[in-house]
């Protein structure tokens, strides 16, 4: 079985932190559980990165998806590129009531 390499961009990693920033005041329990829930969900890029759904607005690129990150009421989607057959990167990450990725 094909094991993906994840490579995060700057952004997606700023996207990470803003996202754990956001609940760590206000919970830290939640925050921390919400990075657990990130954490466990990018693991599937690793292995299934082309079971996830293809991103909208994508301009066709059948390479450009998006996996949806479940977590209280609503979670995450982290947009992500299938860019050769050894590295899948996570390009931007948003909560699901965002009205799209910053």
């Amino acid at each position: 079985m094909t094991r993906f390499k994840v490579r995060f961009t700057a952004a997606a990693e700023t996207d990470l932190l803003r996202l754990f920033d956001f609940l760590l005041e206000p919970d830290v329990v939640a925050a921390e559980q919400a990075r657990e829930a990130i954490a466990k969900a990018i693991e599937l890029l690793k292995v299934f990165p082309f079971s996830c759904r293809k991103a909208l607005g994508g301009d066709g690129n059948p390479f450009l998806r998006e996996l949806i990150i479940p977590f209280g009421g609503a979670g995450y989607v982290a947009l992500f590129e299938i860019e050769n057959r050894d590295t899948v990167t996570p390009l931007a990450l948003r909560r699901q009531r965002e009205e799209d990725y910053h």
